[in-house]
């Protein structure tokens, strides 16, 4: 039972974009990411969101499934992923920046990477309606080993607040930004009331994954079918 291996699958934007595009690696193809579906649908996985996969990652339950996660809260994940989500019969978490909801990733222009609108409140409103997911990003996707403890603190408390008033459920499930984290930063964001969080530690996850520091499998614009089949059925991302 402990041998159970979990793929949670980490995308960002999805749309095809010019090869000359900053860090095109954050963009899927919306082509690819169809293709990528279909092929866990007829592996027999079932693709989920985090508080769905919850009982898999207890043990609660079993069965051929995957967690699929996106992060940032892209506009594109609502136009070109969510009618694919839902035709395969797949549920997914999107964490959301949450006072950068109907602005752009503006965290990213130092570093020059495209800008790309994101999810507004009533976008993300009908996310939720369509049967996905959402989860906290902090408030301004902060660098949280970067900031004082008090400033993360509030970037990931207030966050959960900020949603969960906005759109009226329970938040459950976080994600550091950059995968940046240590123990006192899971501290916090167990204290703060979360059950689980992602990070960009890559593998599968696991009975004995601790909820706090689920790693993922991140799946780029150069994951390629025979990659992606790799990645998810084998130990390929375990020894990274």
């Amino acid at each position: 039972m402990l041998k159970v291996k979990i793929p949670i699958l980490m995308y960002h934007s999805i749309e095809l974009m010019p090869k000359s595009t900053v860090m095109r690696s954050l963009h899927v193809p919306t082509k690819r990411f169809k293709l990528q579906m279909w092929l866990l649908k007829i592996l027999g996985y079932r693709g989920l969101s985090l508080r769905d996969l919850k009982p898999y990652l207890d043990g609660k339950k079993k069965g051929r499934v995957v967690g699929i996660t996106f992060d940032d809260g892209y506009k594109n994940n609502l136009i070109n992923a969510l009618p694919i989500l839902k035709n395969n019969n797949f549920t997914a978490t999107c964490y959301i920046v949450s006072r950068r909801i109907g602005l752009e990733n503006t965290w990213d222009l130092e570093h020059g990477i495209t800008q790309s609108p994101l999810m507004s409140n009533d976008e993300i409103h009908e996310w939720i309606e369509k049967g996905m997911d959402i989860g906290a990003h902090t408030q301004t996707h902060a660098d949280l080993q970067k900031i004082r403890p008090d400033d993360a603190i509030h970037e990931i408390s207030k966050s959960k607040l900020d949603l969960e008033k906005a759109f009226n459920i329970k938040i459950v499930d976080f994600c550091y930004p950059y995968g940046k984290l240590t123990e006192d930063i899971c501290s916090m964001v167990k204290d703060s009331g979360f059950d689980s969080a992602t990070t960009m530690i890559r593998g599968r996850a696991d009975l004995l994954s601790n909820h706090l520091q689920l790693p993922r499998i991140p799946i780029t614009h150069h994951t390629l079918p025979h990659l992606f089949l790799l990645k998810i059925l084998s130990n390929y991302e375990d020894k990274r």
